[in-house]
């Protein structure tokens, strides 16, 4: 049995409350297997300690060789997690010593005849692991979970893909405890690897071509930089000894081909360089077909190691650990997309292959699986009424299935654009004038139907090169817009040649940081093709990014916002990809700034790289409340904060620091300031899957419908109560299985009912600003995680470190509604009365129109000169 993950960490977090009634009851099938037999006796520790230092495939493999050789002696079959614990359900008779074990490459075939590599393997008992605790916490008798016992327990095909890598696809399986029984959560995975065989293949494919013959030619400077972007590091074999299957490791591209790369060559008195090419024939009668390509420096770069490129091959095996890119990705989206009854088959046949390989191990630990997918109880909550325009044909509708359209609607909150203008990223043959006019005239009417006015119909068009000056093609296009209508500019609407991230992200860093003005990107095709569905889709986006409101939910489907002033907040911290030279994290956080949930704004932090915790969250709270106060003319009374990212090992850090953090900001505003809070962790990154059982409980994809929440059976099992989760699906299937959303809630200060914190979580899911459709996660964790994304765009590599000064220097500026600009100055006291503005009397308190914008993406510090 292979440990692989370690699930279930209980902390003594916020008492549940009584199961929830709302919704029609279901049941459905979890993608959960019972444990039906565990160990009767105790599980023996032992910690494993391997010297040098290898990864855990290695691990492995050197453990296996003590076992072979102590196997009879031991009269046990003990498991290995490949790291450093090995459990037994037998006391090991093992020497004191260490065991030195002599290790040869079993890939090389010649490695018998090498000197092997000596490892050091110490194995020392930890002590005994007490499975009768496992069963008191199960039944509910003890509230702290024993990990111990927990990890004793825990323990096929493939395509090609673009740009040389490759997907594998498995099965992920962990172990998590549910009332009164431990559960095996088993679900299809797929991982990408890197492609093996000759690597000029792969080098043809990461740059376009058809073949390496594409290559003869040789490569340019800037093809030989994203070669060794995307090489480096990864593992080749050479081909050119015959038997001899030597292993290296690349650590450059040669900046030279290789017949014009030279080394040192010969004894010191006698030296003289040689061409890496007539090296290879002299030394291996080696002919290079590729002479003009450059060469692998593989190993210590000081060593001078060179290959040619056609001697090598990418070694099997080797995870994809970078980032992939955007038409990898939608490859992989594609592969593991699977229809419910597909994904449900495949999951039931992997539980016979898990039980079929690891059957020596679970006979020794007396652990038996079952064989069927666990039934549980589930909800089906009813939607909520959506909210428009009362001048619309139909103002209100109760959305089918998570999903509606804007026939006969109206946007609850329409603006007037008055001043705008074209960029189109290409040339006036790719893109005639003729057909942006026709497009732009199609918007507007779309537009107008929507309750969007637009009083200028004819924006000035202009021209630049997808590769040229960005920031001199947009400051331009502003002034030219503001020139013509003699208003500042409110929007530039940018064609875009396709969907590549470069051009997108130096639109949004200099729209956001450097002008100061809100944009909205088009793809041509969907220009040249515009139809009205689309130009509504596009108009929802530009009316939340200049300050309207496309629907609400009403005071009485939102109660505990409206009732009394409260601010609902969401944050996310993003790491750095692998493989990217950044080494900082970026901490958003966002906070409604009105009753309906429906403005928020933004504020964000750059941090230490890989650090969960919101190192800086008591300003960014600070800056959110002042803000909340001088929009709404109240201090909330009471917060719930949706926290995106957190896993269940850093519950405890999370809650101890980010609720003090919470309560620290409240109180440096004013002393006795406690509104009461709820902290929430929104988790997506996990395995388990809902089926529906009968016809009438699945929607037309075959999932289960919007509204399903799950919140016994595969959540925490103790009889205290001690941890309040549950698993929502609040959004419409459109491909593939849909993927549940788990929220934990760490702290309840507002003596939440299951139903109420449930019924008001679902509900926010039908307010994202820019679909009419339920979305899966709740909109504040959604844009905070949005806003730490578009930071990226802002600040990435070498300007991470600019953008963290500017900060700094900045007093609380580099911050924005998600949606328009707005800049916070510092100030002394927060709850001081509002500036005397024209104010408007909303749905369940005061809130300053001309103050906050609405939902989008926009944040920075406007240049002075641009905004006169």
């Amino acid at each position: 049995m292979q440990i692989n993950s370690i699930s279930g960490l209980m902390t003594n977090l916020t008492l549940r409350p009584p199961l929830g009634n709302s919704g029609r009851q279901i049941q459905v099938r979890a993608n959960f297997f019972p444990i039906t037999s565990l160990p009767q006796s105790n599980i023996h520790h032992y910690d494993i300690q391997i010297i040098p230092d290898v990864p855990p495939a290695k691990n492995r493999r050197i453990y296996q060789l003590w076992l072979e050789n102590n196997k009879i002696k031991l009269e046990a079959v003990p498991i290995f997690d490949g790291r450093h614990n090995m459990f037994s359900i037998r006391d090991l008779p093992l020497q004191d010593d260490p065991y030195s074990l002599d290790y040869f490459d079993t890939e090389d075939p010649l490695a018998k005849r090498k000197n092997p590599k000596t490892f050091v393997m110490t194995i020392k008992k930890i002590g005994e692991i007490k499975m009768n605790n496992l069963g008191l916490f199960l039944d509910g008798r003890i509230s702290e979970a024993p990990l111990d016992a927990m990890m004793a327990l825990v323990c096929d095909s493939s395509q090609s893909i673009a740009n040389g890598a490759q997907l594998w696809q498995g099965f992920h399986q962990s172990i998590r405890p549910s009332r009164g029984q431990m559960l095996i959560n088993l679900d299809v995975s797929a991982t990408a690897f890197y492609q093996p065989g000759p690597i000029l293949e792969i080098m043809a494919k990461i740059l376009g071509k058809n073949s390496p013959n594409d290559l003869r030619q040789g490569i340019t400077d800037k093809d030989r930089i994203k070669l060794e972007k995307a090489l480096k590091g990864i593992k080749v074999v050479v081909t050119h000894r015959g038997q001899i299957r030597r292993k290296y490791r690349i650590s450059k591209i040669t900046n030279t081909p290789a017949h014009r790369t030279m080394f040192p060559l010969g004894e010191a008195a006698n030296m003289q360089e040689e061409s890496v090419s007539n090296y290879f024939k002299n030394k291996y009668n080696l002919n290079l077909y590729f002479p003009q390509l450059p060469c692998l420096v593989v190993g210590d770069v000081s060593k001078n190691i060179y290959l040619p490129l056609e001697v090598c091959d990418i070694v099997k095996g080797q995870r994809h650990l970078r980032k992939l890119n955007e038409r990898q990705t939608a490859e992989m989206i594609k592969f593991t997309c699977q229809p419910p009854h597909v994904r449900s088959n495949k999951i039931s046949a992997g539980i016979t292959i898990l039980q079929q390989r690891d059957n020596e191990y679970l006979k020794e630990f007396n652990v038996q699986i079952g064989h069927e997918m666990a039934i549980v109880n589930a909800r089906v909550l009813p939607a909520p009424t959506i909210s428009y325009h009362p001048a619309s044909k139909e103002p209100l509708i109760t959305p089918r299935e998570g999903a509606w359209n804007l026939r006969d609607k109206m946007v609850a909150q329409g603006i007037t654009m008055r001043s705008w203008s074209v960029v189109a990223f290409g040339s006036e043959q790719d893109y005639p004038v003729g057909a942006i006019q026709k497009f732009i005239t199609l918007l507007v009417q779309t537009c107008e139907e929507c309750g969007v006015f637009i009083q200028n119909r004819q924006p000035p068009i202009s021209y630049a090169q997808p590769h040229g000056n960005i920031e001199k093609t947009l400051i331009d296009a502003y002034m030219v817009a503001g020139n013509s209508f003699n208003e500042r500019p409110q929007l530039i609407v940018c064609i875009l040649p396709n969907t590549g991230v470069p051009l997108y992200a130096e639109i949004k860093r200099v729209s956001d940081t450097v002008i100061g003005i809100a944009t909205q990107c088009i793809q041509a095709k969907h220009m040249f093709a515009a139809k009205r569905q689309y130009c509504a889709n596009v108009c929802l986006k530009m009316n939340v990014k200049l300050g309207g409101m496309n629907s609400y939910l009403s005071n009485t489907q939102l109660p505990f916002v409206s009732s009394s002033p409260t601010i609902v907040f969401g944050a996310d911290v993003t790491h750095p990809a692998p493989g990217s030279a950044s080494n900082q994290s970026i901490a958003a956080l966002v906070g409604s700034m009105d009753a309906q949930c429906s403005r928020y704004a933004a504020s964000i932090r750059v941090q230490t790289g890989r650090q969960e915790v919101i190192s800086d969250l008591n300003s960014m709270i600070i800056e959110l409340l002042k803000t909340f106060y001088q929009t709404c003319g109240a201090k909330p009374e009471r917060i719930v904060f949706y926290r995106d990212g957190v896993s269940e090992q850093q519950f405890n850090d999370v809650l101890a620091f980010e609720v003090d953090a919470i309560r620290r900001a409240c109180q440096n505003l004013e002393q006795n300031y406690r509104p009461t809070i709820t902290f929430i962790v929104v988790q997506k990154r996990h395995h388990a899957r809902f089926f529906p059982i009968r016809k009438e409980d699945s929607d037309r994809s075959g999932n289960v419908l919007p509204g399903t929440v799950i919140e016994a059976g595969v959540t925490h099992p103790s009889a205290f109560n001690v941890e309040f989760d549950f698993y929502l699906c609040s959004h419409p299937g459109l491909q593939g299985t849909s993927k549940p959303t788990h929220y934990h809630v760490l702290r309840d200060e507002n003596n939440f009912s299951s139903d109420s914190l449930q019924e008001l979580t679902y509900r926010m899911c039908y307010l994202y600003c820019r679909a009419t459709r339920s979305v899966s996660v709740c909109p504040p964790a959604y844009y905070a995680h949005l806003v730490a994304a578009r930071a990226r765009f802002h600040a990435t590599d070498k300007e991470i470190d600019e953008l963290q000064q500017q900060i700094n220097n900045s007093g609380g500026l580099i911050q924005g509604s998600v949606g328009g600009m707005i800049g916070v100055p510092p100030q002394d006291i927060l709850f001081q009365s509002p500036n005397p503005v024209t104010q408007m009397r909303g749905r369940g308190f005061t809130k300053r129109a001309s103050t906050i914008f609405d939902r989008g993406l926009v944040y920075g510090v406007v240049k002075p000169e641009l905004t006169k």
